[in-house]
């Protein structure tokens, strides 16, 4: 298996941290061409640009040749049922190797059944047998891409009666033994610690920091009984305060604003990150000393 054996060649499990970044949208190609704003890296959406051709394979190469990319999938379906789709893992290993990114993200969950894809990020039961699968199906994943993976905790709605532990634990034990990395979406977990909960600075106590590669900051939709993880809002204050006690916790990771819909320019965007670097720089000197 060389590509597991690659990726387990590192002498260090995390890359060092490329700073603070924005999730890439075709809104704002021709403001980042034009001004090069200070980003520090990008992340795109694999699938939008797992394509022949045309104008976002352009835009891409340009933006390229300025700022660091990295790759993050909506449609592994690591956790699915149906077998791994081999086409689309070649696809994905071509892009790699066209733009050479940092790293490759995909999400902890499952997306499709029977072929056909649900567009929807679905919770896995935290069960034996649940690990089992989803640790074989990264090891074949790293193996087909010749690196690590990074996997995201995703927000959730429902509990399965079956799970036998806490997310943060199935997380925790899926990165181990799949020896793969983590991006933590803070959002993500102040989502699912509100729907079901729980205790998220708990969740965070449990996360191997050394496995912490990226995180995720977002904003969401508050329907009052329950939160959607829209990504059309602003981060909220109290996403911005968990994220001060991830930094606190795993020290400098690299950080990133998705914004998926309701876009708004990007002068605000760039306020928010300017925002998530001075969360940072004050929990930063806690975790030095």
């Amino acid at each position: 298996m060389p590509g597991r054996r690659a990726a387990r060649s590192q002498s260090r499990l995390t890359r060092p941290a490329l700073g603070f970044g924005l999730g890439l949208r075709a809104d704002h190609y021709e403001t980042i061409l034009d001004r090069r704003p200070p980003v520090d890296w990008f992340e795109i959406i694999s699938e939008n640009y797992m394509v022949g051709g045309g104008k976002p394979l352009d835009y891409l190469d340009r933006i390229r040749a300025d700022y660091p990319l990295v790759m993050h999938g909506v449609s592994l379906s690591i956790g699915g049922s149906d077998p791994l789709d081999r086409d689309y893992l070649g696809g994905l290993g071509e892009l790699a190797r066209r733009i050479e990114p940092a790293w490759i993200s995909d999400h902890l969950c499952w997306t499709s059944l029977g072929g056909i894809n649900m567009h929807d990020l679905l919770p896995l039961p935290h069960t034996e047998t649940a690990l089992k699968h989803v640790v074989d199906r990264i090891g074949q994943v790293q193996d087909a891409l010749g690196r690590r993976l990074v996997i995201e905790n995703v927000s959730s709605y429902v509990s399965y009666v079956d799970s036998a532990v806490p997310e943060w634990e199935f997380l925790a034990e899926v990165a181990n033994r799949a020896d793969c990395l983590i991006l933590l979406d803070v959002n993500n977990i102040y989502v699912s610690a509100y729907n079901h909960e729980f205790d998220a600075l708990r969740y965070l106590d449990h996360v191997p920091a050394h496995r912490v590669q990226q995180i995720h900051l977002a904003g969401h939709s508050n329907e009052g009984a329950y939160i959607v993880d829209t990504h059309d809002h602003p981060v909220i204050d109290p996403v911005f305060a968990l994220y001060g006690e991830a930094v606190r916790r795993f020290g400098p990771i690299s950080t990133m604003i998705e914004r998926d819909a309701n876009i708004p320019p990007l002068d605000e965007l760039l306020a928010e990150l300017d925002r998530a670097r001075a969360v940072a720089a004050a929990a930063l000197p806690k975790v030095r000393t």
